[in-house]
């Protein structure tokens, strides 16, 4: 059975994970469903000189030549693209990552509004039990997101802060980019080789 997963994309800082992360899971044959905020998009083109899509057809499309994906592999989905499999249990995958995942989605998500394609997908993962992986950028944090970080730990939820470590030594950006889409694909189950693992460094 083909693997897929949801990708969603919101306006916190770090957009190159996002990037990274696409690319790995579309090296690892997954079939992506991809939910891009209105504020990533402006996040894409601050940080990274990219310019995406309005369109979801136009940003599949530039996407799966940018990761040389196969056709269908990558689907990026509207905002309200509600008859998406994502918005539904029966059809939406069990897996779901958000990276980066905003203060705003994060608190979106913890008190179950689905006033968008993200925070639906999120709720249908949630309430099937799924997993959903949010990979949260900011800094410091006030007392409601911790309350709203903990209340969906509560509920299931892996709550995984873009905060790279340094003990592998890096040496580029691109090496603590690497370091948290690592522990990423990490927990979804998916074999990588992006960084030595703790203790095998030297073997």
């Amino acid at each position: 059975m083909k693997k897929s997963i949801t990708l969603a994309i919101t306006g916190a800082s770090g957009a190159p994970y996002a990037l990274r992360l696409l690319e790995q899971l579309v090296a690892a044959q997954y079939d992506v469903f991809v939910l891009i905020s209105s504020a990533a998009r402006v996040v894409f083109a601050t940080e990274e000189d990219v310019k995406i899509p309005a369109q979801p057809e136009a940003a599949s499309a530039f996407f799966t030549e940018r990761f040389n994906a196969s056709p269908g592999q990558i689907r990026v989905c509207g905002k309200e693209e509600w008859f998406s499999p994502v918005a539904s249990g029966s059809a939406a995958p069990k897996q779901m990552v958000v990276c980066p995942c905003s203060t705003g989605t994060l608190s979106s998500i913890a008190v179950g509004a689905c006033d968008n394609l993200i925070e639906r997908a999120a709720d249908v993962v949630l309430k099937e039990r799924g997993q959903l992986i949010l990979v949260t950028r900011e800094m410091p944090l006030s007392s409601i997101h911790l309350e709203n970080m903990l209340k969906l730990s509560q509920m299931g939820a892996t709550i995984m802060p873009a905060s790279p470590g340094f003990y592998h030594q890096p040496k580029e950006i691109s090496d603590l980019i690497d370091f948290v889409v690592a522990r990423i694909l990490d927990h979804l189950g998916v074999d990588q080789a992006l960084m030595a693992r703790w203790g095998y460094q030297n073997q």
